[in-house]
């Protein structure tokens, strides 16, 4: 699953487990069991659909006036080896996520990532004027990088 909306598509696949729903319930219960912190949208939660449907880990029920969603055998299969591959209760890390995105740690990293960007992408800028300063940011991010891998 794309990483953009693989989270959002192995919710949604662990609400047709449950049960069978339309689009707008599964944006409604995906809002109530974040606690209210996460507000599911029209542009998330039906690109997510599409692409179960395209990848037959869903389909629509085939009697419905609207369009209601069922995990198919082959989205029981691959929710399954999923939740194999994971601890925990899904739905507890599903409110947890929302609870920290919206801490206060998480808005001054989201900030800081932001400013990081903007002064990335000057750099690089800088860099394409002089062949010496893009061996140096190459080096600098280099070395970034394998600082996150050891320190967090």
């Amino acid at each position: 699953m794309k990483r953009r909306r693989g989270f959002i598509q192995w919710a949604i696949l662990h609400l047709l487990k449950e049960g069978s729903m339309h689009g707008y319930q599964i944006m409604k219960e995906l809002e109530s069991r974040s606690g209210g912190l996460y507000s599911a949208s029209a542009g998330t939660v039906y690109p997510a659909l599409q692409e179960l449907l395209e990848k037959e880990l869903i389909d629509l029920e085939p009697e419905s006036d609207k369009k209601t969603y069922f995990i198919t055998e082959k989205g029981t299969v691959r929710l399954k080896e999923f939740t194999d591959s994971r601890e925990g209760e899904f739905w507890d890390g599903w409110k947890a996520r929302w609870v920290w995105q919206n801490s206060d740690e998480a808005t001054q990293l989201k900030a800081t990532m932001d400013l990081w960007e903007i002064e990335m992408r000057r750099a690089v800028k800088q860099a394409r004027r002089n062949p010496e300063g893009t061996a140096k940011l190459v080096a600098f991010m280099e070395e970034i990088t394998e600082r996150l891998r050891h320190e967090i």
